[in-house]
């Protein structure tokens, strides 16, 4: 069984050289949760909306762990879709370490999980005391926990982000939807499969595992096996327009 990064389908997507695997031929088992990411920043930043972050003279610096991660995409379209000036700090081992460096005045801002900022510290304390904002998120509708949050689509129709940069965003953004993916090898029986599966989602309905994550104040949502199979086929048919949109946005 494998658990990894749900956005390295864009390496294949992009034709990187390295990729020896076929995202959507893996057998896909379940997600415990779907991975909306949320940009927060600290409220000790000279400008303090979108509008004035558009004007300002000196960028955020925002941390991310790779080009090829959920923590880079977010602020990436920000500048792409938004015009919003963002640079970013690559290289760091985890949210720990963002965190610390955030803490430090190394970096401003940095994108992480809704339920994380949310549910978990230091971000839970950070935003009672004031020390960050959180800007958007990258969910397709607000959340009960966020209501005055903006979505990325929300501001993109605002700001009238072009339709292909709408595009790319669909594609960078579903590594949210694959959430933390348990998959198989490819090729695997289809009765094996199934089993993995109920498995899975009997799991995941199991009382007791749900009350202990109550008690953790981790938000489940399941996404089943087949749900996930679908993700897989869609997001890898892309025309060439947009890939090479996809290229440029990470590349810069």
């Amino acid at each position: 069984l494998g658990l990894v990064n749900p956005a390295i389908y864009i390496d294949q997507l992009l034709g990187v050289k390295e990729v020896k695997f076929d995202w959507p031929k893996f057998s896909w088992v379940g997600s415990p949760e779907r991975i909306d990411q949320v940009l927060f920043i600290r409220t000790d930043f000279p400008q303090k909306t979108l509008d004035d972050l558009r004007k300002a003279k000196e960028a955020p610096r925002c941390g991310a762990l790779a080009r090829t991660t959920l923590a880079y995409f977010l602020p990436k379209l920000l500048e792409e879709g938004l015009g919003v000036k963002i640079h970013m700090v690559l290289g760091y081992g985890g949210g720990g370490d963002m965190n610390l460096a955030m803490e430090k005045g190394e970096i401003h801002c940095r994108a992480g999980t809704v339920s994380a900022y949310v549910g978990r510290e230091p971000t839970r304390t950070w935003i009672k005391t004031g020390f960050v904002r959180a800007l958007v998120h990258s969910g397709t509708k607000r959340y009960a926990t966020l209501p005055d949050v903006p979505t990325f689509y929300e501001l993109a129709e605002t700001y009238k982000t072009p339709d292909a940069i709408k595009r790319v965003a669909k594609v960078l953004l579903s590594s949210g939807d694959f959430g933390r993916p348990f998959f198989a090898p490819p090729g695997m029986p289809a009765d094996r499969v199934k089993v993995l599966r109920e498995a899975f989602v009997k799991t995941m309905n199991d009382p007791a595992l749900l009350a202990d994550a109550k008690k953790r104040k981790w938000d489940l949502d399941l996404t089943t096996g087949e749900e996930l199979e679908t993700i897989a086929k869609e997001v890898m048919v892309q025309p060439p327009e947009v890939i090479e949109r996809v290229k440029k946005v990470l590349e810069n």
